[in-house]
């Protein structure tokens, strides 16, 4: 493992979820490190499980935890691949629900953030890179949401929290409080 890859690397820190045409690799501190989209044989648009941050990931967790802060529990739904992570924190307790709908077309990936108790601040950041991140994606704004795009590849991100694009690390970030 090089320097710059974080400690919580092990494939057995990871949860699937998925759609039958792709899936994503969900780390314990609530960041997807990898991603193929649309298909399982495309290239990856968060590739940070094979690199660092620089290669693309999406991490939504409670600003108290830090960049490395694990969650306190997670476990799928009943007979399905539907994630619950949950942290709980000096402020309160916050769940990300992650899935992949079965699709027809195009494929999604659902992040649900919920407050199950107190007051917590959550932030999220984006970081898409196209082709296993080396490709960084042209970000723009259309009929209210962000689109990544790079070449045939594209990703809209639509979101309930304001989002700013780009910033010191060239991702796409909120936060708020629930």
């Amino acid at each position: 493992m090089n320097a710059r890859n974080r400690d919580c690397a092990r494939i057995e820190d990871y949860a699937l979820i998925g759609d039958e045409q792709t899936a994503a690799l969900v780390g314990r501190d609530g960041s997807i490190d990898w991603l193929c989209l649309p298909r399982f044989d495309s290239g990856a648009c968060f590739a940070r499980l094979l690199g660092d941050a620089d290669h693309g990931h999406w991490r939504i967790a409670p600003e108290t935890a830090g960049d490395a802060g694990v969650c306190t529990r997670r476990a799928y739904r009943p007979d399905t691949l539907v994630l619950d992570t949950e942290w709980d924190t000096p402020d309160g307790t916050v769940r990300v629900t992650d899935l992949m709908p079965q699709r027809e077309r195009a494929p999604d990936v659902v992040r649900i953030v919920e407050g199950v108790s107190g007051r917590v601040t959550v932030r999220s950041t984006l970081r898409l890179r196209f082709d296993y991140g080396s490709i960084m994606p042209w970000m723009r704004r259309s009929d209210g949401h962000r689109v990544a795009v790079a070449g045939p590849d594209s990703v809209w991100l639509r979101s309930e929290p304001p989002v700013r694009t780009w910033g010191e690390d060239y991702g796409t970030h909120s936060e708020f409080t629930l």
